[in-house]
């Protein structure tokens, strides 16, 4: 195929044509990138994916798919002499704070073990820009709000601190091998494209705003609160909430500024704004209509009062900005989803 030069996303400058690896590409932020990045046109791209919590049904038509685990490194390395990327999306990791307080060999062993096998295989064939789906678990305890991407670092549980450790190794990687790198901390990634027919789809479900949709959707009786002893002004745990369509741009934006700068950074991506666990089940009580009978309780492992990101450094150095301002306008974009897809992908 020949290579030109085109737009790579809706009103960002060109950048050159890229062979692009999404890992995780069939999961529910990384299918929201791929959706984005296919719509835009301007690289080739591929999905790589265990499809463990992905779906195929998330992958656009036309794009690439290579199914396979990121800690086989004889895949890769099959998938990576074939597409020859300059270019690689992580989003394939295990992502469950109670889980990883549970079993965090497991957490271990595919966080951190898969990311070194894919960095390995990046070296081997020189694969120039790595972008990274971190998260905010690893600042733990906060110190302030908001949070600002050079505060301290402290987790509290194995999920975070596995995203560490990979930001720690992709800061060695750049100082060794010249790789290119930007990580970008999560604030609770939420919503669902605009069209409805992709969105959050996980089994068993654990994040908080499709638990909460699945009472109006007739899956379950109640809602849990786990926890209204803590220091925040409802007792309940504060988010921080981004809609994941302001996500895939940031993820499009990071890497235009690693194709124009050659320059590795972290950034938050948040609202600069938290919503506490109460405060999402009366949004969604807003939006579908419903009563949503809540039950409070235990606190769970692993999770702290409150995290509210500072996206400042984003928006001067990326130029992001985001589209859904509103608690109840990324409810409704969820919704919007689960009623055109009651039974998920």
């Amino acid at each position: 195929m020949r290579r030109v030069a085109r737009p790579s996303f809706a009103n960002h400058l060109p950048v050159a044509y890229l062979q692009i690896i999404v890992a995780g590409g069939a999961g529910y932020i990384g299918s929201h990138l791929v959706r984005e990045l296919t719509k835009a046109g301007g690289h080739e791209l591929v999905v790589l994916d265990n499809l463990s919590t992905g779906h195929t049904a998330a992958i656009p038509r036309g794009v690439a798919f290579e199914q396979g685990d990121i800690r086989d490194a004889a895949f890769l390395e099959k998938v990576f002499t074939k597409h020859k990327p300059d270019a690689v999306f992580h989003f394939s990791a295990s992502i469950e704070v109670a889980a990883s307080c549970a079993d965090p060999l497991a957490y271990y062993e595919n966080n951190v073990c898969g990311t070194v096998t894919l960095l390995q295989t990046m070296q081997k064939h020189k694969t120039k820009y790595f972008i990274f789906s971190s998260t905010a678990a690893l600042f733990g305890m906060a110190e302030r709000m908001p949070i600002e991407a050079e505060d301290r670092t402290n987790p509290i549980n194995p999920y975070g601190e596995t995203k560490l450790v990979i930001e720690k190794l992709l800061h060695w990687c750049d100082q060794a091998y010249g790789l290119k790198y930007v990580c970008l901390r999560y604030f609770n990634a939420c919503g669902a494209d605009a069209a409805g027919d992709i969105g959050e789809d996980h089994t068993p479900e654990s994040h908080l705003i499709p638990l909460v949709l699945q009472v109006p959707a007739g899956k379950r009786e109640k809602v849990f609160v786990f926890g209204e002893d803590y220091e925040t002004e409802d007792g309940s745990c504060v988010r921080d909430y981004v809609h994941v369509t302001d996500l895939s741009a940031a993820h499009v934006k990071a890497l235009d500024y690693l194709a124009k700068n050659n320059t590795s950074n972290r950034f938050n991506l948040g609202s600069g704004k938290g919503y506490s666990v109460k405060e999402i089940i009366e949004s969604a009580r807003r939006v579908t209509g419903h009563p949503i009978p809540a039950e409070i309780k235990p606190r769970r492992a692993g999770d702290p009062a409150k995290l509210i990101a500072s996206s400042e450094k984003a928006e001067k150095i990326l130029g992001w900005t985001r589209q859904y301002e509103t608690i109840d306008s990324i409810v409704a974009t969820a919704w919007n989803f689960h009623q055109r897809n009651p039974k998920g992908f």
